[in-house]
């Protein structure tokens, strides 16, 4: 499923970004943890230059924990970059935030010296309840769907530090189908932008090989099918999605199972992997590389027509 979801406020804050951000010290990029790779915007690695970055592994408490470890380690290998799993509903862990800039920025630390820290994310990742926490009081507007926050803000924290804050930014094409999917999984783009049953049928194809034992705990489903739409219409008739004809309402259960997944009742569940992310990135790499050697063929023949038709004109 390849997304295009780019609205003004984000073309927008993506050029004040770009303005602002060689004046900041330090990063601090908020990912889902259940989905490090595709919630992790391509466009921060272009603006961030060399600045070091925390890369946070926010709503740890949804993912699968042994995921989460992994993905740390993978993605500190990239130079600058440490991370944090949390779940921003403890505020004791939020607050390892601000240690953690003084350790990356220590020559802005003490003497009336400030940290500008600017904190990215896409959108319904959690941004504004991490900011609100780090900030002790409501400053941020939070809610149940992407891009809430509508435009840039500072705020004043404690331990010398002033966070910047940015809306939800997504880039303007997501290029890899699996991380679309991904992305309306777990509710990073808005519902409208994409069909419920179709991202149903990904998200259980995936659950069914790797976490078929919590689809038999959630579903009562003792024997899982292999095929991912077997298993939507067994699991609707457990659920009694039932229309008339005594037809299973596919839709209706894709909801359920999506919104099951989302709130972490279906268990802690990861939809990629380290390795899965390698893999994917050369399969993006090799459809890039395909689609610019085919609009070059393209390019090189209609200038060939061009050539023909002005030597037929002579």
């Amino acid at each position: 499923m390849a997304i295009q979801w780019f609205p003004g406020h984000m073309n927008k804050a993506r050029n004040e970004i770009k303005e602002i951000m060689p004046q900041m010290d330090v990063i601090i990029e908020v990912l889902d943890a259940r989905i490090p790779y595709s919630s992790e915007n391509p466009m921060i690695s272009e603006l961030r230059g060399d600045k070091p970055v925390i890369k946070i592994l926010n709503k740890a408490d949804l993912a699968d924990p042994k995921l989460t470890t992994q993905w740390m380690s993978y993605l500190e290998q990239e130079s600058g970059v440490k991370s944090l799993a949390l779940d921003t509903n403890k505020a004791n862990e939020v607050k390892r935030i601000t240690d953690l800039c003084k350790k990356l920025v220590p020559l802005k630390v003490g003497n009336d010296k400030q940290i500008k820290a600017m904190i990215m994310g896409i959108p319904n990742v959690g941004k504004s309840t991490l900011i609100n926490t780090l900030a002790g009081r409501i400053v941020a507007k939070t809610g149940n769907e992407p891009a809430v926050t509508k435009a840039q803000q500072r705020i004043k924290i404690d331990e010398g530090i002033m966070l910047y804050d940015t809306p939800g930014m997504l880039w303007p094409k997501v290029e890899n189908e699996n991380s679309g999917f991904r992305l309306a999984a777990t509710g990073a783009i808005k519902d409208t932008a994409h069909d419920y049953e179709e991202v149903a049928s990904y998200t259980a194809e995936y659950l069914l090989l790797a976490y078929p034992e919590l689809l038999t705990k959630r579903y009562k489903i003792e024997n899982l099918p292999e095929n991912d739409w077997e298993f939507v219409e067994m699991a609707g008739k457990k659920r009694g999605c039932i229309r008339s004809g005594n037809q299973v309402d596919t839709h209706k259960m894709s909801e359920i199972l999506i919104n099951e997944l989302r709130d972490g009742i279906i268990g802690r569940v990861t939809m990629e992997t380290p390795v899965m992310r390698d893999e994917e990135e050369v399969m993006v790499a090799e459809l890039r590389a395909k689609k610019e050697a085919q609009l070059e063929a393209k390019a090189q023949e209609k200038l060939a027509r061009r050539s023909r038709a002005r030597k037929n004109r002579r």
